[in-house]
């Protein structure tokens, strides 16, 4: 009751609302909150309305170059020659000059910490060839992560008519981004940092200043992206940390720059106060033996490949149970980490996460002599 009458008084004044949850709302277009590891919901507002995303369009272009990394077909010290129509980016930007070459590494650091949209550029063509294709890359990762309502046309910030997300789809590619490659934080944690241009002129320094407030203003903040445009307003992709839970905050189209911090800030306390978090297993803890048929080892341990984390209502928490379900048996040979089966987690009763099972260690094929050992060994026992 308290809570709606303070929301009345909101809309009767004009004030900017401060209290998240079902009966209120954030002065914005379209908001989302989740839980970073379980990918759980624990607020939205319009969060599928399809919107331009300004420049948290490089949460995407960022994760595909530490992608291409990982698959080694870059290396961060690779270098990137700058093309014309990389120089001739508006905008955000690192005035980046034809012909100029520029690290893969720096050009990421220039993305993440200043979102220059030339370096995003650069990337792009360094890795897609050409800018749209690697918009097609961009597509396609979405609909590998399940971004149902997103279309890419750049990997920058530019404003088109079939440039568009949703803050629900944002929050999926920051969090695989987070996830999978938690090292950007390295780059959006940090205020300020230098590049340096090399041109025909010589030598001169640069300095990239980051865009996001959020993490000189916020206790735990992690990043993540902003954006703005005339078309999109104001956007932002917040993550932060606090006693062990990550939440990942998305914001679009807020009226002003202070009111999309003060609203990620409002969002990320809401989380914070209102949630907390239940552990799974931790990675490499032994939860059962399998079989090993015509193995050199007769059973092989089991242990969990990964932590779940279950986001629960403060007040609300409950022990996680679990379950596990084991294959009777695996032949050999098999290598260290192949699955096993998989652990079960419940909460209140319901299931809350499951994580894969997989084999400590490997076992080799036994041999002729191997065999006739474990008879001996079975015979003498007996």
């Amino acid at each position: 009751m308290i809570r709606k009458l303070f929301c009345i008084l909101c809309v009767l004044f004009l004030l900017p609302c401060r209290v998240y949850g079902e009966e209120c709302s954030a002065d914005c277009r379209s908001a989302v909150l989740i839980e970073q590891r379980s990918g759980k919901v624990l607020f939205s507002q319009n969060s599928d309305e399809k919107l331009p995303p300004a420049s948290v369009t490089k949460v995407m272009t960022l994760l595909l170059i530490y992608e291409a990394v990982e698959e080694g077909k870059l290396n961060w010290e690779d270098e990137v020659t700058v093309s014309e129509y990389v120089a001739s980016m508006g905008g955000s930007q690192i005035f980046l000059e034809a012909g100029e070459k520029q690290t893969v590494k720096d050009l990421t650091k220039s993305v993440a910490i200043a979102s220059a949209n030339d370096a995003a550029v650069a990337m792009a063509e360094k890795i897609g060839g050409s800018e749209e294709g690697f918009a097609a890359l961009m597509n396609e990762k979405a609909e590998e992560l399940g971004m149902n309502n997103t279309n890419f046309e750049n990997a920058c910030s530019l404003d088109s008519d079939n440039h568009y997300t949703t803050a629900y789809d944002i929050a999926l590619m920051s969090r695989e981004l987070l996830n999978k490659y938690p090292e950007i934080k390295d780059y959006t944690t940090t205020w300020q940092d230098t590049i340096t241009h090399t041109t025909a002129k010589g030598q001169t320094e640069f300095g990239l200043t980051n865009t996001n407030k959020l993490i000189k203003q916020y206790s735990g903040a992690t990043g993540l992206k902003t954006g703005s445009t005339s078309k999109a307003l104001y956007c932002l992709s917040g993550s932060a940390e606090r006693d062990g839970m990550e939440l990942i905050g998305v914001i679009m189209a807020a009226p002003d720059p202070k009111v999309r911090f003060k609203e990620m800030a409002g969002l990320l306390d809401y989380g914070f106060g209102s949630f907390t978090v239940l552990k799974g297993e931790e990675p490499g803890t032994r939860v059962g033996e399998v079989s090993v048929y015509k193995g050199k080892s007769d059973k092989v341990s089991g242990v969990v490949s990964g932590q779940i984390s279950v986001p629960v209502k403060k007040g609300e928490e409950s022990k996680l149970e679990y379950k596990l379900e084991l294959t009777e048996s695996i032949n050999a040979p098999f290598e260290a980490g192949a699955k096993l089966g998989e652990i079960i987690y419940y909460s209140s009763g319901e299931e809350a996460g499951r994580a894969d099972i997989t084999a400590e260690t490997g076992v080799e094929k036994a041999g002729i002599g191997d065999t006739l050992g474990k008879l001996l060994n079975k015979w003498f026992e007996n």
